[in-house]
């Protein structure tokens, strides 16, 4: 088959979706299929070096991968801006692939959320199926993270292009049983979806000794010390501003120390706000490169999982994988009612407290800190992840996916 990817972000640009797409595209060409992505200049997250070096690098083989690029403006800060770019980017890559007339099949990311509607208007130009991997729930996200209300304008707008978008989707990779269940209720047919989770390479993803791990000696860490370590975006899901609360709660603990890697659109207010507060048991980083992964959650004592109330019903962060696959124990500040929740009891690695709750995510912590060296931190979820979340597992379900739909398609 020849399959046409319909990117809003790519190499080298990196987001959370990145690993999946780069294991699923090596599984596709593995079992003989040939894809080309469709995408922006990169932008997001790269130095102005790299960035002036792409500007005008439209088309390159990379990995077995045919790029097509198109110029785009840079992505900014300024949310106005970034929808207007979001729009431009979904017209321009509609007009450049839609000349890739021998294509089988489309398949598109919810990222942005628009992003699945235009690849629909793609498919049916091109008269082949849309597969679609829905990573966020849209707009649901906006009323959970307090962004919207399901009266508002902007939800019923984004209501009616999450509808349009699954009517144009031959296939909708989900990615738990909560988000299936959500799209059931949106009146979605069951044939139409597939529950894969987002998985993590065992072999990429390994618990590494205190004694060896760098980041310590990097940034002039008492490895005596206790680490509760949050790593990821910074965005209005999460809700990360708990673990400040948090960590003012701990303060008469001199041993534990908060230790925060990230990025995202809340990165400088939070960075400020620590530096407001004036807390001398956290520490704020910007996000270290995915090859450090086992670094960064292997040098916690627990790991903090965090988000808004309401969010963690419709999705399975990918970071819980990975830090599952460090055997680090988990402390996540989530929806109890969640599938994210079921994972850690059942794999026995980690617990669980309601969302938003700083004396209860402070509390997980004490007593884990009190806990050291006990049950708790032999807590490890690492068998789990090979068993259910392995990256050989979940990439045979997408190729299956893609192949199925094409026999479906020929029948």
């Amino acid at each position: 088959m020849n399959l046409l990817f319909l990117d809003a972000y790519f190499y080298p640009e990196n987001i959370a979706f990145s690993h999946i797409e780069w294991d699923v595209m090596e599984g596709l060409m593995d079992a003989g299929h040939h894809i080309t992505v469709v995408c922006p200049t990169p932008s997001r997250g790269i130095s102005e070096e790299v960035f002036r070096a792409y500007r005008n690098q439209l088309e390159e083989t990379y990995r077995g991968v045919r790029i097509c690029r198109f110029k785009a403006p840079r992505e900014g800060r300024n949310p106005i801006l970034r929808a207007i770019r979001y729009f431009y980017c979904n017209l321009k890559g509609v007009s450049v692939a839609k000349r890739f007339r021998d294509t089988d099949a489309v398949f598109a990311v919810s990222t942005p959320p628009t992003q699945g509607y235009f690849a629909g208007k793609l498919s049916k130009k091109l008269g082949v199926p849309l597969i679609y991997s829905l990573q966020d729930l849209f707009p649901d996200s906006l009323v959970t993270t307090g962004l919207s209300t399901q009266s508002s304008l902007l939800y019923r707008i984004g209501d009616r292009i999450a509808k349009k978008t699954y009517e144009k989707c031959a296939k909708i990779i989900v990615l738990s049983h909560f988000a299936r269940q959500a799209l059931l209720s949106k009146g979605v047919p069951q044939k139409k979806l597939l529950t894969v989770s987002n998985w993590i390479d065992t072999d990429t993803a390994y618990p590494v000794k205190r004694e060896d791990n760098r980041i310590f000696d990097e940034f002039s860490l008492d490895r005596e010390k206790f680490y509760a370590v949050y790593a990821g975006n910074l965005g209005a899901s999460q809700g990360t501003e708990v673990i400040l609360r948090a960590a003012r709660l701990c303060g008469d603990y001199g041993e534990i120390r908060f230790i925060i890697f990230g990025g995202g659109s809340e990165y400088e207010r939070i960075q400020g706000e620590i530096q407001n507060a004036g807390l001398q048991n956290l520490r704020m980083y910007p996000l270290l490169p995915a090859d450090r992964i086992p670094e960064v959650y292997s040098m916690g004592d627990v790991a903090l999982i965090t988000c808004k109330k309401g969010v963690g019903k419709t999705a399975v962060p990918s970071k819980l994988y990975s830090i599952m696959a460090c055997e680090t124990p988990i402390v996540a500040s989530f929806d109890t009612d969640s599938e994210l929740c079921d994972i850690l009891k059942e794999a026995v690695a980690g617990v669980c407290v309601e969302p938003e709750d700083e004396k209860a995510l402070a509390d997980a912590v004490i007593a884990a800190y009190e806990n050291r060296g006990g049950s708790t931190s032999d807590a490890c979820g690492r068998e789990y992840v090979k068993n259910h979340a392995s990256k050989e597992k979940c990439v045979k379900e997408y190729v299956k996916c893609f192949e199925q739909t094409q026999k479906n398609r020929d029948q």
